[in-house]
This record gives C-alpha cells, sequence and structure tokens, in this order.
C-alpha cells in the first residue's frame, strides 16, 4: 500500500524553497533564481522503513506572512517545511507567529522548520544567536541534509499519523 501525503513548504521570497525541492525530487541545483508565481506541485515516491511513501510537494509563492497564503493551498496538508534564510533575518524574524500560526491552524499537520543556504554561515555560531528550535540546517546549492528533511517527515508521518 501506497501512503500519499501532501507537503507544503512555506517562507518568505528567496530563502529557496524551490531549490530544495528541485534537489529533492530532480538532484539539481541551479544559480538562476526564478520567483515562484502560485504554486508548482511535484511528485516524488520515498521509502522509510519499509514503507513507501508518495510525497505531493507543494511550492507556494514566497508570503511574509503565512496568513496570507490562500487557504486553499493549505487545506490537506499533511506536512509543513518552513524554509527561512539565515543570512536574511527579515524571513525569520517573525518565525515564532508563523510557527504558532500553522500548529493552530493545522494541527494535524508535521512541521519542520529548516534554515536554507548553511553553505553561507557558521551553523553554531547562528544558533546562538536566535532563541528558536531549528530542526535542519540545509544547502540546496551543496545538498547538504535534503533528504534528511524529507525521510524525517516520513518518520514522522509513520509514528506520529
Amino acid at each position: 500500500m501506497i501512503n500519499s501525503k501532501k507537503i507544503v513548504l512555506v517562507g518568505h521570497f528567496g530563502v529557496g524553497k524551490t531549490s530544495l525541492i528541485r534537489r529533492f525530487v530532480n538532484n539539481i541545483f541551479t544559480e538562476d533564481y526564478k520567483v515562484t508565481i502560485g504554486v508548482h506541485i511535484f511528485k516524488k515516491e520515498i521509502e522509510v522503513n519499509n514503507t513507501k511513501l508518495t510525497f505531493v510537494i507543494w511550492d507556494l509563492e514566497g508570503k511574509d506572512d503565512v496568513e496570507k497564503v490562500r487557504k486553499s493551498h493549505l487545506i490537506g496538508t499533511s506536512g509543513f517545511i518552513y524554509v527561512f534564510d539565515p543570512t536574511r533575518n527579515t524571513t525569520y524574524n517573525n518565525i515564532d507567529v508563523e510557527v504558532d500560526y500553522l500548529k493552530s491552524n493545522y494541527p494535524k499537520a508535521q512541521l519542520l522548520t529548516i534554515a536554507n543556504k548553511v553553505d553561507l554561515i557558521d551553523q553554531k555560531a547562528f544558533r546562538q544567536e536566535v532563541n528558536f528550535p531549528i530542526d535542519f540546517f540545509t544547502s540546496a546549492k551543496t545538498s547538504e541534509n535534503v533528504e534528511a528533511i524529507f525521510n524525517q517527515l516520513g518518520l514522522n508521518f509513520l509514528t506520529n499519523g
């Protein structure tokens, strides 16, 4: 039996949501930046603990306020990946409010917070700078932890429903 899970990536413009998805789905990265308009949908099957999962991954255009995302894009979400850019504090200044909004409005969905573009920072120093939880430090450019975030979501689905 294959379980299908809707995954939605949210976060500000230019944090690397599309790059993370393209690295995960197609194992490619490009420096060319193209703004996502609306939503793009990708699909990839993975196996976690001998269970096949099909991820239907929604790449939403960047918003500086998660409450401005169309509610119709979020209905039925099994998991959120909140992506921010640690080199631009405007992308994580309100992360606590954003994460609380997702948790309270979509309590059954799994949620991971991701600091992308970590090839550009000192992770240890950044962790000491901020006071919010970060599930993974990733780099779509180097592929660091990209597979790990999706595998973790898969594990979360299997253990938490």
